[in-house]
């Protein structure tokens, strides 16, 4: 028993260790390449949030960097990246399509995912090495890549409902603060584009394989949301 458990343990413990790590690193460089966002453009929409949640202000940061992402950080900050930014002053990206993004990462934070992510990390660890030996008692050599390869499908499915659960939450705030899920399908269907990974390879991947679930079930799970929830617009 102690040989079956002790490996686990140790993958387990280093799980939590490289979490934190992870968590401590990303952690710098948010500190070192980010700046509070002040955009007079953005205020209206910021401001109605803000409202909807009974905060005096949705505090965002911009983070120095040319892609275009939104971020929820594990201590609870949300980040717009300066790609983002640059769209949404290039007239490519509208007020509330951005409020869209970052009422999706306020919804990581408020669900506690990145808490969530912590402990599936470590757990992922501990079930890898647990399926890799079983495995390999049966098809050696093998063992660690199919372990490998079935724990990713776990973390995968488990990281498409986080963030179903985060556009849920968008969509019910959005509502809220009399912005609309509008705002929030629009960018989804110019996301591709902005990002660059329209027509790439990664489009082609099967869904069950993605951390992200694709732009038309996200779509359509919001305009689910909005009929049972009685949302125009």
């Amino acid at each position: 028993m102690i040989r079956v458990l002790l490996p686990l343990l140790i993958a387990l413990g280093w799980g939590i260790v490289v979490w934190r790590f992870s968590v401590w690193k990303t952690a710098k460089d948010l500190d070192q390449k980010s700046v509070e966002l002040v955009d007079p453009a953005l205020r209206p929409v910021m401001e109605r949030m803000a409202r909807a949640l009974d905060l005096p202000r949705v505090r965002v940061y911009l983070y120095d960097v040319p892609q275009v992402n939104g971020l929820a950080a594990p201590d609870g900050r949300i980040f717009i990246t300066r790609g983002f930014h640059r769209e949404f002053r290039a007239g490519r990206v509208s007020a509330e399509e951005l409020a869209s993004v970052i009422a999706h990462e306020l919804g990581h934070v408020a669900l506690g995912h990145g808490r969530r992510r912590q402990i599936t990390f470590a757990v992922e660890n501990a079930l890898r090495a647990g399926l890799a030996l079983t495995i390999g008692r049966f098809i050696p050599r093998f063992g660690g890549m199919i372990a490998g390869f079935l724990t990713s499908l776990v973390t995968s499915r488990l990281s498409r409902g986080a963030e179903f659960e985060a556009d849920a939450y968008a969509t019910a705030l959005l509502a809220k603060a009399g912005i609309g899920a509008e705002p929030q399908k629009s960018l989804f269907a110019k996301l591709e584009k902005l990002t660059g990974t329209a027509g790439t390879p990664a489009g082609a991947m099967p869904a069950w394989m993605m951390s992200h679930p694709k732009t038309s079930e996200r779509i359509k799970a919001i305009e689910a949301n909005q009929r049972k929830w009685g949302i125009e617009g």
